[in-house]
């Protein structure tokens, strides 16, 4: 792929252009490139500007096959976390590369990595990136994975790290979880995939059911990463060691910021299953705190290990919020202040609007939707406080205006939880 200056001046001449108009303009006319092409490059800048804004910044020339490979790329940010399965001098296939987001970071660290995809448009704009970012350690393969692994296996090539992301989607574009429908059916490749790497990383949807997961895998995961951000997460990280005699999964919450820290959670499906719920002895009062974990962490299900870290009550078992009357810095989520504790009651929504016209609203085990309680509260969304629709340790429903407050402590917390081993330090590669 070879791309002329003319292009790239067009790309900069026009980055603040409306792409629509841009396309409606040129429709039709050669001047000299594909403008349709360069058109892409502008519209894709405005939309991953932020989510691949490491990478932009490395190489002004990076390009761009489709917006679609831009939206389903792993941004800057989860791949930093991917590098971090990857030990200096290791040797990583990346079996679904797509846009090559992760292949790139993971190249900082590995030594050699084989980035896999069967699609030639993805892979020749890769091979055009990897020379652009001048890394001569990415290998580039055209091919479907399975046929990639049926290659190595016949050829005895072996990898430390082997990462695979299967689709999410059917044919017909519909959502699909589980890992079974996804394609390639990776848990059917498990067999094949020991056979060639000491370490399989499986990228799948945040909608997996995390224990259930686990029972249907051949082997038992070292870990399950819940991956996300301070607001979504985004994906499940199932990490399978061959080499392992690992008899309990660790289960790790992540939570990437966007200065490259992260909180971390770490248990076993064990310490959850022993812990016990903390006793609840005092009710949600005016000047308490509200913690609600971030969303990696909420995904585990660990409320009981969560609270008795972090020394918190929790509303019920149902109701994934915890509060307490002092302030706990190192919580590993948001945490709100509580202004004004009200009672679920007509005489209260009727008059709630008068005091707090425009709210978050939010409801945890409630019995309706934020949406109907907005309605029946005649908010308007938006301000800086937010109410929480609660059902508490007494079945009682219950209103808590709070405002949220700003964090700056990073916190790393492991339940006894053996950390992941340690790989490919001294591989070599065949």
């Amino acid at each position: 792929m070879e791309l002329s200056k003319e292009f790239f001046d067009f790309i900069a001449l026009n980055k603040a252009s409306d792409p629509m108009g841009l396309r409606l303009k040129y429709a039709g006319k050669n001047i000299g490139f594909d403008v349709d092409a360069a058109i892409t490059q502008i519209e894709c800048r405005k939309k991953f500007s932020r989510k691949l804004a490491a990478t932009l910044s490395c190489f002004r020339g990076f390009y761009f096959p489709s917006i679609l490979a831009g939206e389903q790329s792993t941004s800057d940010v989860l791949a930093r976390f991917h590098s971090s399965l990857v030990n200096p001098g290791s040797c990583v296939a990346d079996f679904t590369c797509g846009l090559g987001i992760d292949a790139i970071h993971m190249a900082k660290v590995a030594s050699e990595v084989v980035a896999v995809d069967m699609n030639p448009a993805i892979t020749e704009a890769l091979k055009y990136n990897v020379k652009g970012l001048g890394l001569g350690n990415i290998h580039v393969v055209t091919d479907d994975c399975i046929n990639y692994l049926d290659w190595c296996i016949d050829r005895e090539r072996i990898f430390d790290v082997v990462f695979i992301d299967p689709a999410r989607r059917a044919e017909d574009g519909s959502r699909i979880y589980a890992l079974t429908q996804c394609r390639p059916d990776v848990v059917e490749m498990i067999p094949k995939l020991a056979r060639i790497c000491r370490r399989l990383v499986i990228k799948a949807s945040p909608m997996l059911d995390i224990y259930g997961t686990i029972e249907i895998l051949p082997w038992i995961p070292s870990a399950i990463v819940s991956l996300g951000t301070t607001t979504e997460c985004k994906e499940l990280d199932i990490v399978i060691d061959f080499d392992s005699e690992r008899q309990d999964t660790v289960i790790k919450a992540v939570t990437m910021m966007s200065d490259g820290q992260s909180y971390e959670f770490s248990f076993t499906r064990l310490q959850e299953a022993e812990a016990q719920f903390p006793a609840i002895v005092d009710t949600l009062e005016d000047g308490d705190y509200i913690y609600e974990p971030f969303p990696s962490l909420m995904k585990t299900g660990a409320i009981k290990l969560i609270a008795k870290t972090f020394g918190l009550n929790i509303f019920s078992a149902n109701t994934r919020l915890l509060y307490s009357s002092e302030k706990k810095e190192n919580f590993q989520g948001n945490i709100y202040k509580v202004e004004c504790v009200f009672p679920y009651a007509s005489k209260v929504l009727k008059r709630f609007a008068k005091q707090y016209p425009r709210c978050e609203v939010a409801v945890r085990n409630f019995g309706i939707s934020a949406e109907e309680l907005r309605k029946k509260l005649a908010v308007k969304d938006g301000g800086d406080r937010r109410v929480y629709g609660i059902t508490d340790f007494k079945g009682n429903k219950i209103l808590a205006v709070c405002r949220k407050l700003q964090r700056n402590t990073i916190y790393v917390f492991q339940c006894s939880a053996k950390a992941l081993p340690m790989i490919g330090a001294n591989c070599q590669c065949h």
